[in-house]
């Protein structure tokens, strides 16, 4: 491919290549990666702790060995999801000093999960949920004719600002349908088990500028929709100790996907597995107050098209972008802190806020790391509040409120020399939900 393009240091398809993790940005799961933060309306009150606490009907999601003692009830959710993206480059010298703000800046995601008791051992449920995704949509362009870097595809359009042309964007939507079996063992040890059934849609536009390192070219982009299923499992334990201790741990396994026959050109192994995670996670109590304490792992590291380094492809033709070693984000495994308070503040009022950190899966700010690092926003801090309200013995409604924030990447470009290159996220949440038991 030619290059079109004046102070590039790579060849252009290779650049273009390299701004990959811009169109990819999560939608800013706070402390998760690309994660949802929580799953219920507990945990969405308490950032993200559940292991331990949270007896909701969403165990399929946190932690299925809650299940016994939960009862017979049904959640139903929606999640308002909005967050702000800007880009920004500048020092380029080039027409590719440009800006742009992801469009997309409200999502509704609704969730649900119902739970029954069989007998005092026996309990079964299901849960329905959104794992995660990512979507952005930029549509700024230098604005001069002639400035992509495939003109075989692109013609004389101007360039994205992925040396593209069109609009430029990453849609990928994660569900998770999860059913659950757990007992209760004794008056202190429960155990569950949930088969994970997943199905994810991915659709990419607007990339044409590295079809050029690609092992299919047709592959790569602007393919319309695809989609794919996995399955996967989850287990958990949970041990009421003391009158005033809990202690919960659960584990998933890696969800294995199929491949993207569309998009095998793109992902390193032409596929886009769950990551594995678990949580470990205790709960303090007395009368009216539980203090939660949690720590989660995910192991983006074990899944190649996040966790392959970024020069993967770039410095060996051998491995073109979409082969099992090809170029990705070069995530690490993520480690991540929760602390949740409740007060049961009047028969009918529960009160909850919840902090959550975890530094970014971005693996180090070398070559092989730092353009991912700056382009892909992954907010580090995440606080929650909301409320539990009881309308009648029978049912409650739920508020809470997010604030996702320290996610601000910026520092020289891999791309421009001399360039520097920005990304401003930040992220706000209402969740609101409904539940009845019987």
């Amino acid at each position: 491919m030619r290059n079109r393009f004046h102070g590039i240091a790579r060849p252009a398809g290779l650049a273009a290549f390299l701004l990959l993790p811009l169109v990819m940005a999560p939608c800013a799961q706070a402390a998760a990666g690309y994660f949802v933060l929580g799953y219920g309306p507990y945990a969405h009150q308490s950032a993200g702790a559940s292991a331990a606490v949270g007896f909701d009907a969403f165990v399929g999601a946190t932690n299925p060995a809650k299940l016994p003692y939960v009862g017979t009830r049904l959640d139903l959710g929606m999640l308002a999801f909005m967050p702000y993206r800007r880009i920004t480059r500048t020092g380029s010298e080039t027409p590719f000093d440009i800006q742009s703000k992801s469009r997309n800046d409200l999502f509704i995601v609704p969730d649900g999960a119902y739970a029954r008791r069989i007998d005092p051992t026996w309990s079964w449920g299901v849960t329905l949920y959104g794992n995660g995704g990512l979507n952005t949509e930029y549509h700024e362009t230098t604005n001069v004719p002639g400035t992509n870097a495939n003109p075989e595809r692109c013609k004389n359009r101007p360039g994205n600002f992925f040396g593209g042309c069109g609009e430029a964007g990453f849609d990928l939507l994660q569900l998770v349908v999860a059913p659950t079996l757990a007992a209760r063992v004794n008056d202190v040890h429960s155990f569950g088990v949930t088969p994970l059934l997943a199905y994810q849609q991915m659709r990419v536009y607007g990339l044409q500028a590295f079809e050029a390192i690609s092992r299919d070219a047709d592959k790569v982009t602007n393919n319309g929709y695809e989609g794919a299923y996995g399955s996967g499992v989850r287990v958990g334990w949970l041990g009421r100790l003391t009158p005033w201790f809990d202690l919960g741990a659960t584990y998933a396994t890696k969800i294995y996907m199929q491949d993207f026959h569309e998009y095998r050109g793109l992902l390193a192994g032409g596929s886009f597995d769950i990551p594995a995670n678990f949580s470990v996670g205790m709960a303090l109590k007395d009368q009216d107050v539980t203090l939660a304490l949690e720590v989660h792992r995910i192991f983006f590291g074990n899944v190649p098209a996040l966790a392959n380094g970024e020069l993967n492809s770039l410095t060996d033709p051998t491995t073109p972008l979409g082969d099992k070693q090809g170029s990705g984000f070069n995530w690490h495994h993520q480690t991540n802190y929760r602390m949740a308070l409740m007060w049961h503040a009047t028969p009918r009022l529960d009160l909850r806020a919840g902090f959550a950190y975890g530094r970014v899966p971005q693996a180090d700010s070398s070559n092989n790391t730092v353009t991912f690092s700056m382009l892909a926003p992954n907010p580090a801090l995440n606080l929650t509040a909301g409320f539990s309200y009881q309308l009648s013995p029978r049912t409650e409604v739920h508020f809470a409120y997010g604030s996702y924030r320290r996610g601000e990447y910026q520092g020289r470009s891999a791309i421009f020399q001399g360039a520097s290159e920005k990304a401003e996220p930040r992220v706000e949440t209402i969740y609101l939900a409904w539940s009845r038991h019987w």
